[in-house]
């Protein structure tokens, strides 16, 4: 069931993102949360980051899991989603290292290390999963034709991705790596609750395919439909295509 919220302002966005993630914060356990890289929720990570400065929220017993990572960049590399989480997130909050899972993209054996995460991440449930979503209609690095069943693997990525993500490697889709590690789908769609955050008219065409569309692999996002709880924060681009 979709909880659809669709504010004037990515501020705006992002502040009413926190309030879901605040609600499980501040709820009678330590949560699992999964977390994504990417633009879309760094907003609500900074919300994340003021509510732990300003009102003490602790992470010292929450457990994450991260969606994704490029295979062949080390965690060194300025645009490693382990970078990424540090930069954005970790470095600024009381989350213990040992509680950080961020998949491993440059070991000798993408394999072996995509069936150790698997293994680490069938242990618990994530409580809440934020998304962002591509322009082709993925999520985490689940390319349309990705299977519903899915699980944590290497995944190639498409042009379109590489071609979007190039921007963060000075434009040139050349330096963006060409395979992925990735959670699957049926990894995403166990999440008790979930967060998915899009804006821009460039994602118009996957948000209506995610909430309006068959519910097909094509567009990978459409798995939502199926899911009991999933809180979807637009700007008024990125719903420009809804028909409601």
């Amino acid at each position: 069931m979709f909880h659809i919220t669709v504010s004037e302002s990515y501020e705006e966005l992002s502040n009413e993102a926190f309030k879901v993630m605040k609600e499980v914060l501040d709820g009678d356990h330590s949560p699992v949360l999964g977390l994504a890289t990417g633009s879309s929720p760094v907003g609500l990570y900074k919300n994340m980051i003021k509510d732990h400065i300003e009102n003490g929220t602790s992470y010292k017993d929450i457990i994450t899991f991260n969606l994704d990572e490029y295979i062949g960049l080390p965690r060194s590399h300025k645009e490693s989603y382990w970078a990424f989480m540090h930069e954005h997130l970790f470095d600024h909050i009381d989350i213990p290292a040992e509680n950080i899972h961020i998949p491993f993209g440059n070991g000798e054996d993408p394999e072996a290390d995509c069936a150790a995460y698997e293994e680490e991440l069938s242990k618990y449930t994530i409580d809440l999963q934020v998304l962002g979503v591509g322009t082709d209609g993925h999520i985490a690095f689940d390319e349309p034709g990705s299977s519903f069943d899915s699980v944590t693997r290497v995944t190639t990525l498409n042009e379109r991705t590489r071609r979007d993500n190039s921007r963060f490697f000075d434009g040139d889709i050349d330096k963006v790596p060409k395979q992925a590690v990735t959670m699957g789908l049926a990894n995403i769609i166990k999440a008790r609750k979930i967060i998915m955050i899009a804006t821009g008219e460039n994602k118009a065409d996957a948000v209506k395919g995610m909430l309006e569309g068959e519910m097909s692999p094509d567009c990978p996002a459409s798995i939502l439909q199926s899911h009991p709880e999933v809180y979807v924060f637009l700007d008024e681009a990125a719903a420009s295509k809804l028909s409601r």
